[in-house]
C-alpha cells in the first residue's frame, strides 16, 4: 500500500476523532476539552521560547491543526498491520492515544479538567480516540481493497 493510503486513512481518523468531539461536546456536560490541553501545550511552548502566548482566538485554530496533523500522523501507523488486521490495529491505537490523552496531561503540567474532570469524561474521552483508530482502520482497509 502507498503512503497515501495510509496518510488517508490518518486523516480519515482524525476528521472522526475532531467531529465526534465537536459533537459530544454539544450533547454531554462532561464532554472533554481536548482542544483546551491543546491550546495549553501551545501557550506552555511559547512562555519556554520567550513568547508571549497569542490570544484564544489565535491558539484555538492552531490546537485544532496541530491536533488534526498530529492525530492523522498517529492514526497513519494503522497500515502497519497490513489491510485485514488494520481496524484492530486502530482499535488498539486509538485506546492507547485515549488513555494517554486521560493520565498524561496533569504530569505534563498541562491540567487534568480537560480529559478527566469526572469519570464520564474520562471515558468519553477514551471512547473518542478509540472511535478515531477503528474509523482509521476500517478507512486504511477499504483504501487496500480498492487498489489505492
Amino acid at each position: 500500500m502507498s503512503t497515501a493510503a495510509a496518510l488517508e486513512s490518518g486523516l480519515v481518523g482524525a476528521i472522526t476523532l475532531t467531529v465526534a468531539h465537536q459533537v459530544c461536546q454539544q450533547s454531554f456536560r462532561d464532554a472533554p476539552h481536548m482542544e483546551v490541553l491543546g491550546e495549553r501545550a501551545i501557550a506552555k511552548s511559547m512562555s519556554a521560547l520567550g513568547m508571549s502566548p497569542s490570544t484564544e482566538e489565535k491558539l484555538y485554530p492552531a490546537a485544532l491543526a496541530g491536533d488534526l496533523v498530529a492525530n492523522a500522523t498517529y492514526y497513519s501507523m494503522v497500515h502497519m498491520a497490513g489491510p485485514k488486521a488494520a481496524p484492530a490495529c486502530g482499535a488498539v491505537l486509538g485506546l492507547v492515544a485515549g488513555i494517554g490523552a486521560v493520565t498524561l496531561p496533569g504530569p505534563m503540567g498541562l491540567g487534568t479538567k480537560p480529559s478527566a474532570q469526572t469519570p464520564t469524561t474520562e471515558v468519553l474521552t477514551v471512547g473518542l480516540y478509540l472511535l478515531g483508530g477503528v474509523a482509521a482502520g476500517l478507512a486504511y482497509k477499504y483504501l487496500a481493497s480498492n487498489g489505492n
